[in-house]
């Protein structure tokens, strides 16, 4: 591939998608990157303020180059609940995410500019610094939760019909959002703890809940130092749909987010995490973990 101006080549995605099966996938923008920084004992942490426009010009770059790989790598978005039905592993489609609302910049009218420019559908609300919009769990409470600006966000997310993600949001956020949200919330990727660190990115049972309440979704993150291998993680989904049912489970990949090693480094891995599933799950529950659980959220929350 061509090597960008100023960037490294792209990473391969659209062939791992063809010859894991993956027919959609969410490609995020992080749109809080400036901000932090890896600390000593392997944290992610904010390190200092924006510059007032500089993350919303971030992002709009992240975006465009988002959209470059997307025609180099002969993809196709998604726009609609109908452009899903057509996603097929042979033909695979992107939905656009970000990681972090920062980039609004307390200004709701960044939502629809990022909705009609570039096709944003799908919407992480914090990341690595408490924003606008609420708490974050690897730092201390400033909003005790969900901010006002926040819950408006959720409710322009809903009418535009952009999928709402309290990944990386506290416990108070979630339970908040969920009280605003009309549509099922995805908690994109984590995993289950019954002894919560501080500072932890896991989160409980009851924590699962809330998102399940709404009859969303929750992305089982696979970090090595979790789960170190495809049976470990399998193991870690297992334990999710213990608490919230199978239905309520799926895969946050979180490819090429993650600090250290994953238990599921590309998607080629995904037939052999099904096969595994296969012996703890029923075939449509399999299914359901492996995307119909998101796929129907997303159907629930994008436009027709």
């Amino acid at each position: 591939m061509r090597q960008d101006e100023g960037h490294s080549p792209f990473t391969p995605l659209a062939e791992p998608m063809r010859r894991g099966g993956l027919a959609t996938a969410c490609i995020a923008i992080v749109s809080d990157s400036p901000t932090h920084r890896i600390t000593w004992e392997g944290r992610i942490k904010a390190f200092r303020d924006p510059e007032p426009g500089e993350l919303a010009a971030y992002a709009e770059r992240g975006f465009i180059r988002l959209h470059a790989l997307v025609r180099e790598q002969g993809l196709r978005i998604v726009r609609t609940a109908a452009d899903l039905d057509a996603a097929r592993s042979e033909a695979p489609m992107v939905l656009v995410a970000a990681e972090g609302a920062d980039f609004l910049e307390g200004d709701l009218g960044g939502l629809e500019v990022a909705y009609r420019r570039a096709v944003l559908r799908h919407l992480q609300l914090t990341h690595y610094r408490v924003n606008a919009l609420g708490d974050i769990q690897t730092e201390p409470p400033v909003h005790g939760g969900l901010s006002a600006f926040g819950a408006e966000v959720i409710r322009r997310c809903e009418a535009l019909g952009v999928i709402v993600d309290v990944a990386h949001g506290t416990e108070a956020l979630v339970r908040q959002a969920a009280e605003v949200a009309r549509k099922p919330l995805v908690l994109s990727h984590t995993s289950l703890t019954t002894m919560p660190t501080p500072r932890t990115r896991r989160i409980t049972p009851e924590h699962a809940r809330i998102v399940a309440g709404t009859g969303g979704v929750i992305g089982i993150w696979p970090p090595a130092s979790l789960f170190p291998d495809l049976d470990a993680l399998a193991e870690g989904i297992t334990r999710m749909a213990d608490v919230v049912g199978p239905a309520h489970v799926g895969i946050g990949s979180d490819m090429m987010g993650l600090v250290g090693p994953s238990a599921l480094p590309d998607y080629t891995s995904l037939p052999d995490l099904a096969a595994i599933l296969l012996t703890r799950f029923s075939l449509d529950e399999t299914a359901g973990i492996l995307g119909g659980n998101y796929l129907r959220v997303a159907k629930a929350c994008l436009a027709a």
